[in-house]
């Protein structure tokens, strides 16, 4: 697996993989009402122009295994985690975690104190193990269907090299 920064034209595969991710994974936690509330068919295009901005203004690593992209996630220079998907095929095998460590540790590496996320019932046990606390349980309204998910946060550690000894 290579990790590498987000170009433009990664788009494409990016929405691709969020929509079928969203359609598939989450399927387990929320109602078909609530996932095409979430990842609705009819914005992909929108989400094409929206996300293509915000993915290259925000600190954003891909994952490719042969060249297919099999994740990625997005980190404001605030901290804020905003988006983290892992192919719908290649679950479970280190990528959303090697993602989070590539973020996690460009935060340390700009002075982050800590990262704030909002995450879906579905990952909230993945970043449980990674030391994110929960905050709070929230109603977010989509298109007019509630969905549950979790604001939660991370005090990060500084790196040893960081850190003074005494």
């Amino acid at each position: 697996m290579k990790i590498r920064r987000f170009k433009s034209s990664d788009m494409n595969q990016i929405i691709s993989l969020f929509y079928e991710t969203v359609h598939s994974v989450n399927e387990q936690d929320y109602s078909i009402e609530q996932l095409n509330a979430w990842a609705p068919k009819d914005e992909i295009d929108g989400n094409i122009v929206s996300w293509k901005d915000s993915l290259s203004d925000n600190i954003t690593y891909i994952a490719e295994i042969n060249n297919e992209i099999v994740g990625f996630s997005d980190m404001t220079h605030n901290g804020y985690l905003d988006r983290l998907y892992t192919h719908k095929d290649f679950q479970g095998q280190g990528i959303a975690t090697n993602l989070v460590n590539k973020l996690e540790s460009e935060a340390r590496r700009i002075g982050l104190k800590e990262i704030n996320t909002e995450v879906s019932i579905t990952a909230k046990p993945f970043f449980e193990r990674r030391d994110y606390k929960t905050v709070r349980s929230q109603s977010v309204e989509r298109r007019g269907i509630t969905l549950t998910n979790f604001q939660m946060t991370k005090k990060l550690i500084p790196n040893n090299s960081d850190s003074d000894p005494f």
